[in-house]
């Protein structure tokens, strides 16, 4: 015999009165009908068994519950009606709305608390999101679970495990600790404690993070921070540096943007460029990842380390672009031994060398032909001599100073005491360097010398020559002697013979205050 209750529950017995009249007797008794809208609401059962003695109902086959507007179905369950909870087992599956369902094998659910907890083959699945896990206990009344015996996040194309979880699905926020990592088809991100607002896709984190790049050599760590998944924008805090081909990136605060491959950093920076061994310290700085190109400002640095030595170089702005040959196809070759560095620094340019400083408005520095060209007044001081012309360019090798090529209104000047300087003076120049100490000079146009001639003990005057081109040698940056290519107009001047204003050539500028003696006075603005 089959009969359908007033309250829908479909009973399947052995045909006698006497099941019936337990079931209505339990029903009424309990209050269901009265208290609809707080009691949990039997819905439908194949088969009930009252059990008094243990204090609840079996239901099996079918079985359906609802509560709140929440149903919840289950292959059977035990039915606690006056504590208004409930065991459910079997093909357990809760729908609560439009968008939220969960399945589990087996779920306990207090409807005074309203609080459920799954476990066994958990998974939840709202809007695009999936959760997978052992066990989660959630709270139906603030759509709220938890889990902590790991979990698995499922949303398009990001997916993400962790130890613990937890989701709040009225605000959409997702949170874990212990061994979060998110996957994703550009990148993997792992960190400590992380929380995801599946609606923007944007993840926060904290504690150490590391986001790895799946289609490239990119690294990112961080501990502080947070990712823009959809957008691939992020920003990175405390201890924070990226890392991209050969170059590193860090700051006090990093702001990425990965599509157009264009990094930011703020506050301490830092860019370290492991093949051309030259690092790069400012307070602000941009870095464009296709083209490879650095602008540093903010109390910009260059440290260019050597075998023996290190050149530091400030500017205003510094500018660095790597420069790569590429193969048949069009694309670049990253082999370090290939990649050429160049360096732009304007405005205020100051470096220091333990055997080489100088100034200048502008510089460039290329690493294909260690070559570095000086703009804007430049002055170069190399042990006593100091160097000046409109434009210059020092070759450098293997850390040393090889070659000095000067044009327009050239000038060597190097100090005997505080009344007397040594000076040549041309319209182009190029000076030859051993051991760093300049040795020899080619004056071509206009050459002039004036230097003062000395025994071993004491000097005996003043030559002064004028040739169109000469070529002049030094010892301990001393002259030690001249050869003149032309007929030269030359004479010496016994001590005392010249006049003070006579002793110097024409446009003569002493510039040794404007000398870094140490590092830090690079950064001084003069």
């Amino acid at each position: 015999m089959h009969r359908i209750c007033s309250h829908g529950v479909k009973i399947v017995s052995s045909h006698t009165v006497k099941q019936l009249t337990i079931l209505f007797f339990v029903l009424f008794s309990s209050g269901i009908f009265a208290q609809q809208g707080k009691l949990i609401n039997l819905k439908h059962a194949d088969k009930l068994i009252g059990d008094k003695a243990k204090g609840y109902q079996r239901l099996i086959g079918n079985v359906q519950f609802e509560h709140q507007g929440m149903l919840m179905n289950c292959d059977s369950a035990h039915f606690f009606m006056e504590q208004n909870k409930l065991d459910a087992y079997g093909h357990v599956f809760i729908q609560q709305g439009d968008s939220l369902r969960l399945w589990s094998d087996f779920l306990t659910y207090d409807g005074n608390s309203r609080i459920a907890v799954a476990s066994k083959n958990v998974r939840l699945v709202e809007a695009d999101m999936t959760l997978t896990c052992d066990a989660i206990t959630y709270d139906t009344k603030l759509r709220y679970g938890y889990y902590n015996t790991g979990g698995r996040i499922v949303n398009k194309d990001n997916v993400l495990t962790s130890q613990n979880g937890s989701y709040f699905s009225e605000g959409k926020i997702l949170a874990f600790r212990y061994n979060v990592v998110l996957k994703n088809p550009q990148y993997e991100m792992k960190c400590d404690t992380l929380r995801y607002l599946p609606g923007p896709k944007i993840a926060y984190f904290l504690g150490p993070t590391t986001i790895r790049s799946t289609t490239s050599k990119n690294y990112i760590y961080c501990e502080n921070g947070f990712y823009d998944t959809y957008r691939d924008i992020a920003q990175f805090e405390e201890n924070a540096f990226i890392v991209s081909q050969t170059q590193t990136l860090r700051g006090d605060s990093l702001w990425y943007d990965r599509k157009n491959g264009l990094g930011k950093a703020f506050g301490k920076i830092e860019i370290r460029d492991t093949a051309q061994n030259v690092t790069i310290y400012g307070m602000y700085a941009e870095h464009y990842e296709k083209t490879e190109t650095s602008l540093i400002t903010g109390n910009a640095i260059l440290v260019q380390k050597f075998e023996k030595d290190s050149l530091y170089l400030h500017a205003d702005t510094l500018k660095s672009i790597t420069i790569r040959p590429k193969d048949e196809k069009g694309k670049p070759q990253y082999a370090d031994s290939l990649a050429e560095k160049v360096v732009y620094g304007f405005h205020h340019v100051a470096f220091y060398k333990t055997d080489m400083q100088g100034r200048c408005d502008s510089l460039v520095w290329t690493s294909a032909d260690s070559t570095m060209q000086l703009f804007g007044a430049p002055v170069l001081w190399s042990e006593e001599s100091q160097l000046t012309a409109e434009k210059m360019e020092i070759i450098i090798t293997d850390g040393a100073i090889h070659r000095l090529d000067m044009h327009v209104n050239c000038f060597i000047i190097s100090k005997e005491d505080s009344t007397k300087f040594n000076q040549i003076k041309g319209k182009s120049m190029t000076g030859y360097f051993a051991n760093n100490e300049l040795r020899k000079i080619n004056v071509d146009g206009n050459g002039q010398t004036l230097y003062y001639a000395q025994s071993e003990k004491e000097f005996i005057g003043i030559n002064r020559a004028d040739c169109s081109r000469l070529t002049i040698y030094l010892n301990e940056e001393k002259v030690e002697s001249i050869s003149f290519y032309s007929q030269p107009e030359a004479q010496l001047y016994p001590p005392g013979d010249l006049a003070p204003s006579e002793a110097l050539l024409k446009d003569f500028k002493w510039r040794g205050t404007e000398r870094p003696m140490r590092v830090k006075d690079i950064l001084n603005h003069l």
